[in-house]
């Protein structure tokens, strides 16, 4: 049996905590009871706190936890879930959870995060120089609080060392199936995810993502700058160019932007003109090479190699996947 345990905490997702448990616990049951075959549990599942209480998730569910953390002795993969309140007031509210993570995880324990729960594992200092990722809706508030993390918005799961990250809020699922072929096999992992109706096929969050602009700066002039990106991305654009409209060197330009934003002006471009094509994939009929013209391409197979990298499909896939 592999023990899991979960760290529970006032104003966590009660889906990430309660799903996980879930999905763990009938690996090796719910495929086998279909299949009328004798159900062999895989894994033993325990929700801990930093006192034994009971946790008030986010949702107002009350949870009974099954020990304190201080009593574990031993468990194979400590997992933190998502944060579901305000992220700096949990982590102000958890300091002595945070220390105990710091000081008290086994290096031979994998230890894993669902969604903001990397707030938790940064604050304890474990992802300092390591990959990582958290919900693309707040990868700019962790950049600029763990400048030293190497954060991967656009993945749906990292893994370094014996450290996993998982994505959006509702990735709880890919990160277990992913851990259950870790532990089990991938037969197992398939088989849990064919008995539940999952596709495990997913790797990227960036799909579902926006561009998050970069508020936390105080430099005006790239404040100014990314205005006027959004207001002309469908435009040809020369750095060059931008760079003298604001009285700016392109060096000085290019080094500032990416100082304010973490993205170099190129890239955020790039995210504006994908944005602008998801949203007319979405919402119109209009021809694919019709969608990437008007948002400033005309290499429609540069552009579809592009809008791959970053949402893992391609413009007609996304269509497909998301038109309403």
């Amino acid at each position: 049996m592999i023990n899991v345990t979960i760290l529970g905490f006032d104003q966590a997702l009660a889906s990430a905590i309660t799903g996980a448990i879930d999905l763990f616990s009938l690996a090796g049951i719910t495929w086998q009871r279909i299949q009328a075959q004798a159900p062999t549990p895989r894994f033993k599942i325990s929700l801990a706190s930093i006192d034994g209480r009971p946790i008030r998730c986010i949702n107002q569910m009350q949870l009974q936890v099954h020990h304190k953390i201080e009593d574990i002795k031993h468990s194979h993969l400590l997992l933190v879930p998502t944060i579901g309140g305000p992220i700096e007031q949990v982590l102000k509210n958890n300091v002595e959870l945070i220390e105990w993570i710091k000081q008290s995880k086994p290096d031979n324990s994998d230890i894993a995060s669902n969604c903001t729960g990397s707030f938790f594992l940064a604050e304890a200092g474990l992802l300092e120089g390591k990959e990582a990722t958290t919900h693309w809706g707040f990868a700019n508030q962790f950049m600029a609080r763990y400048p030293n993390v190497n954060l991967q918005p656009h993945k749906l799961i990292t893994q370094q060392d014996n450290i996993f990250c998982a994505g959006g809020g509702m990735a709880w699922f890919d990160l277990a199936l992913l851990l259950i072929e870790r532990y089990c096999n991938k037969d197992i992992a398939m088989q849990t995810a064919k008995s539940h109706v999952i596709d495990m096929s997913r790797t990227h969050q960036s799909i579902y993502a926006n561009v998050q602009r970069q508020h936390l700066h105080q430099d005006p002039d790239i404040n100014d700058i990314q205005d006027w990106f959004e207001q002309h991305f469908h435009e040809v654009i020369h750095l060059s160019e931008v760079a003298e409209k604001f009285n700016l060197t392109t060096r000085t330009f290019i080094r500032r932007f990416k100082r304010a934003t973490g993205q170099t002006p190129l890239s955020y471009l790039q995210r504006l003109r994908i944005d602008a094509a998801k949203n007319i994939l979405e919402t119109s009929h209009c021809q694919i090479e019709q969608v990437i013209s008007e948002v400033g391409y005309e290499d429609i197979s540069a552009f579809t190699r592009l809008f791959k990298k970053h949402t893992g499909i391609t413009p007609s896939q996304y269509r497909k996947k998301f038109s309403r």
